[in-house]
């Protein structure tokens, strides 16, 4: 029989695009006001592996990964959700946003994203938010699913993920 366990903490992190790097920069600026200092960031990337957005916002999308400091309760990631969705909807124009933020975490073992859009694969959280695995971590490195966005399974993309989870496990052997 298995006993209940605490899970461990795990290290949160936000997708955040824009056709404007000032506002990637304002967007992680007031999640710092709320979550505490990000840690490190990536580069800016170019958010050109779909075009599914560029109705919305337009062309010469640009993206940043950012991870935070802290760790938090993996339970967290509900409220979280609805923070970056009040930044974006705060910055919108006419109807459209202008910044996009996905918030996501992660563990050593697998890398997660939330969403208020349900599929297949994603399991209900609470509060309108669901939760896919993106990532599985296997054999040193990041491994896309069926349903992994190209983007995360970019080579480029999955350095910064790796260098974000041995981060993450020093952090823990702190913890």
């Amino acid at each position: 029989m298995s006993e209940p366990t605490p899970p461990k903490p795990a290290q949160l992190f936000f997708s955040i695009f824009s056709a404007r790097e000032d506002l990637i920069e304002t967007a992680i600026r007031e999640l710092e006001g709320c979550l505490g200092p990000r840690e490190f960031e990536s580069p800016l990337l170019n958010f050109d592996k779909t075009s599914y957005y560029e109705k919305e916002f337009g062309g010469g999308l640009v993206r940043r990964f950012v991870f935070f400091e802290k760790l938090i309760p993996q339970e967290k990631i509900v409220p979280i959700k609805h923070l970056a969705y009040k930044i974006e909807k705060k910055h919108s124009r006419d109807g459209a946003r202008t910044v996009n933020i996905d918030p996501g975490y992660l563990l050593l073992e697998r890398l997660v994203l939330v969403t208020f859009k349900n599929f297949s694969h994603r399991i209900y959280l609470g509060d309108y938010v669901y939760a896919e695995v993106t990532l599985l971590f296997s054999k040193g490195e990041f491994q896309p699913l069926p349903w992994t966005y190209p983007d995360y399974a970019d080579p480029e993309a999955q350095k910064i993920f790796i260098e974000a989870r041995n981060r993450y496990r020093d952090k823990l052997k702190r913890c």
